[in-house]
């Protein structure tokens, strides 16, 4: 027999109430590593306009992140990632 989507859905529900419990359970965690856009912008010696500029992220996303109002997304972290790794060749990929 199988279930029903609300017998899937009180199950799923238990599952994540014992995970958040601490509780063993077959959750998977997926961490996203969220980096630090100030801290990438300021080491690269860049004002806010000259970052946003270089790297095609509008002015007002980075100030979001930057004062807290708003984290990057998985692809934001992962593009940030590339900045802070490889910031000349990012540059040059974007300037083809």
């Amino acid at each position: 027999m199988t279930k029903n989507f609300g017998d899937d859905l009180i199950e799923s529900l238990n599952e994540a109430l014992a995970h958040a419990q601490g509780k063993k359970t077959g959750a998977c965690v997926h961490v996203v590593e969220v980096p630090d856009a100030k801290a990438i912008r300021e080491r690269l010696g860049m004002s806010q306009q000259e970052f946003a500029g270089a790297y095609r992220i509008p002015l007002a996303t980075l100030q979001g992140w930057e004062q807290g109002r708003r984290q990057p997304d998985a692809t934001a972290s992962a593009y940030l990632s590339v900045i802070s790794s490889l910031p000349k060749e990012a540059r040059a990929a974007l300037a083809q």
